[in-house]
Order: structure tokens, then sequence, then C-alpha cells
């Protein structure tokens, strides 16, 4: 904001360019509009030859002057009431949605989406879903030598909302997704738990998640943990139920790299024979790229630390949002 000071043998004035507030990078960077207020300070002398200060920052209106020998400071409410809550409203925020390509040693391609729709003054409501695309996920077809590629694959899409603290450094975000397909249920079955071939089921199962991220200036980090519980065929024994987790943290070098740490397990936590079973446990290193209009891709690598692992892990992200 731009003052200058205007000085004469009776009057000091001071005017001040108030813009209506622009949230383009949050509440503080409020501008004020050159037309919206001006604030005058007139000195006069009394017979104690002290000086009097008077104030008006009442917009496009006549200053209003103290009567001389006095101190009394006049200021037009409305203007102040108005620039008061210019700054304790917050920020609007548009409707967000975001792509990732994912792809890793375990899942393998896997794209995602999430969009977010502002709901309150720190609420989105917020949709998501994974198309999953690894054949091995789809329908058990008995004796076919050809997977089913293409067909039955699972599909997951839910619903939850997003929070948002700190001044949207802190979002926390619980969802409860349905999957769809084979990998939970194991497909349509006949008699004696023996898949029949003929393809997946809708609400498959039930996935409730919570992830939360926090990012400032130099610091970002990661949790997210979702029970992936079959919905279908929840008596057969050939049901699975499974954890999937991670958590990551890492230092931002600049507004274009990062880079940290990464730990992730998936267990299942009923197996084809009712016990449990940890499938793998990843630990490694991350390095991330980012762009101001959104983009981003991350590389993490690191091993297998679980007990009998087979060796070592690796997964690529790549991101834009809009």
């Amino acid at each position: 904001m731009t003052v200058r000071f205007a000085c004469a043998a009776s009057a000091l004035t001071l005017a001040s360019a108030l813009s209506a507030p622009a949230f383009a990078q949050g509440p503080d960077s409020l501008s004020v509009d050159a037309a919206a207020a001006t604030a005058v300070v007139t000195t006069a002398r009394g017979n104690s030859d002290d000086p009097i200060a008077t104030f008006d920052l009442t917009p496009a209106a006549p200053a209003v002057a103290a009567a001389p020998g006095s101190s009394e400071v006049a200021v037009s409410s409305a203007v102040i009431a108005a620039a008061a809550a210019a700054q304790s409203a917050p920020a609007p925020r548009d409707e967000r949605f975001s792509v990732v390509l994912n792809q890793d040693a375990f899942f393998g391609f896997y794209p995602t989406f999430n969009g977010l729709i502002p709901v309150g003054d720190n609420v989105d409501f917020s949709f998501y879903g994974i198309m999953w695309t690894t054949d091995a996920f789809a329908t058990a077809v008995p004796g076919a030598v050809v997977p089913n590629l293409g067909s039955d694959l699972w599909t997951e899409f839910g619903i939850g909302a997003n929070v948002l603290l700190n001044d949207g450094k802190l979002q926390i975000k619980p969802q409860v997704g349905l999957t769809n397909g084979a990998l939970l249920s194991r497909g349509v079955r006949g008699p004696n738990a023996v898949p029949t071939g003929t393809g997946g089921n809708f609400a498959d199962g039930i996935v409730p998640s919570l992830t939360v991220n926090y990012a400032d200036s130099t610091f970002e980090a990661e949790y997210y943990g979702g029970y992936y519980a079959a919905l279908t065929n929840r008596n057969d024994a050939g049901a699975l139920d499974f954890l999937h987790t991670w958590i990551n943290a890492g230092y931002k070098f600049s507004s274009n790299v990062s880079a940290g740490a990464h730990y992730e397990l998936l267990s299942n936590t009923r197996t084809k024979g009712g016990g449990t079973a940890v499938v793998y446990q990843w630990l490694g290193p991350y390095v991330q790229f980012s762009l101001k209009k959104g983009f981003f891709a991350r590389f993490t690598a690191g091993a297998d630390i679980e007990e009998g692992g087979d060796g070592d892990f690796y997964k690529l992200a790549v991101g834009m949002s809009f």
C-alpha cells in the first residue's frame, strides 16, 4: 500500500489507496480501491496552540473536521467495519480437480482423480476414483489361458469431505468409497465356492479412508490409511480384506524441488484361508518436481523390508491440478 504525506501551513493530509478484497493468495493479499476511502488528518491551533487531529475515512465524502481546540477523533465506523469484515473473511476457493497417473511394482498402472467443491468457509465436498488396470485384480476364470484383459477390471469410486485448517496448510480428508469388480469378493461364485467366471460385482467392497496432508514453504507430509472390506460373498473363504497405509515427509528445497522419505504397508487382514498376511512393507526415499501451474512428478524407490520380501520397490506418480 502506498502512503503519501502532504504538508501545508495548517493541514497535514494523508491519502491512501484501498481496493476491494482480492484473495488471490489468501486473506493477507487484501488490497483496497483507491476511490474507496480517503483519510484526512487536519491540524489546527486553538488558544493552547496544541495540534488537533481528525480522521475521516468516509468514501467520496467531505472530511469531518474537529473543532479547533479539541482532541476529538471522528472516524467513519461504516468504513472501519467494512475493512475489518474484509480482513477477517476467508479466502474464496475455486473448485479444483486433480488427475494423477500412477504405476508401481505391485498395483501396476492405475489412474486416479479427485475433485473438490467448496461448501463452507473451511470445508470442501470431495469425490474421487481409482481405475485399477491390473488384470490379476479382475474376475478369476478357471482354466483360462488368456487373462481377462479389459473386462471386469477393479474400479473404485467414493465421496467425502476435505477440511482445511491452519490457513489451508493442513488438510484432513475422510472419505468412503465402493469398489466394483472381483478382487475382494473374488467374483461370482457357484457351488463349493468355485468361480463361475461370469463377471465381477457392483459394490464388491467398501473403503473407509483418511488422508492428511500438510504443506508450507519448506515442509511437506502426507498420511493415508484405507481399509478395504469385502461386501459381497463375505462368508466365502475366497473373499479378501486388506489394509493399505503409507506416510511420507520431505523438505522443499525450492518451489520446484522437494525430497524426503516414504513408508508404505499393504496387509491382508483376511486371506483366502481366513488368516492374515503382510504383502509388503516398503521404505525408501522420494524426489518430487513441481511446476507453478499444478503439474508434478514424484519418483519413489527403495526396499521391501518385510521378512521374506521379494526385492526392491519403485513407484512413479505424474499429476496435474486444474
